[in-house]
């Protein structure tokens, strides 16, 4: 992983000479309010966002993370952790202004960055409070649901486990 003050350049499809400093360790989470209980890395093995998410931009981040990732060339759903359609298209997100530059990719994306370092004050706060916000779906599973009845609302459960919550509630 890199190191503090090292700059990481990216150019992928979605992005074309992007560049970021670390400015803190890796997996050092400085916000006191943010404790997701995924890293990335355990969320890319785990199965998320049906292997296709970041399959172009592998090389911004640590080899380690993709060692046992499910990743596939296609949307595949079967490789979720629940085994169900989890997403919906980029450019849905575009349309509802979930998409908060410089991660035209999204909030994993955005973690993923933040996971390794890089911080941008202003942009940190928002996805927090977006992360946060996202709470709400773990309490809906906690009143529905049986204690460890995972069959019980998957799709929601998908939904906590790529935003870094704990699924297994």
């Amino acid at each position: 992983m890199g190191s503090i003050g090292e700059r990481i350049t990216v150019s992928d499809k979605m992005q074309d000479d992007y560049s970021y400093l670390l400015e803190a360790g890796s997996g050092r989470l400085s916000h006191e309010e943010f404790t997701p209980h995924f890293t990335p890395k355990e969320m890319l093995a785990m199965g998320v966002f049906e292997g296709k998410y970041m399959n172009d931009c592998r090389q911004e981040f640590p080899e380690s993370w993709f060692t046992d990732a499910k990743l596939s060339d296609t949307a595949d759903p079967d490789l979720n952790y629940f085994g169900i359609k989890s997403r919906q298209p980029l450019s849905e997100w575009q349309r509802k202004g979930w998409i908060i530059q410089p991660d035209p990719r999204g909030w994993f994306q955005w973690y993923c960055r933040y996971y390794m370092g890089r911080r941008l004050p202003g942009v940190d706060d928002k996805q927090i409070k977006r992360w946060k916000g996202f709470a709400r779906h773990a309490g809906q599973v906690r009143k529905n649901c049986q204690q460890n009845d995972l069959s019980c609302r998957p799709r929601q459960r998908q939904a906590l486990l790529q935003w870094a919550y704990d699924c297994m509630i």
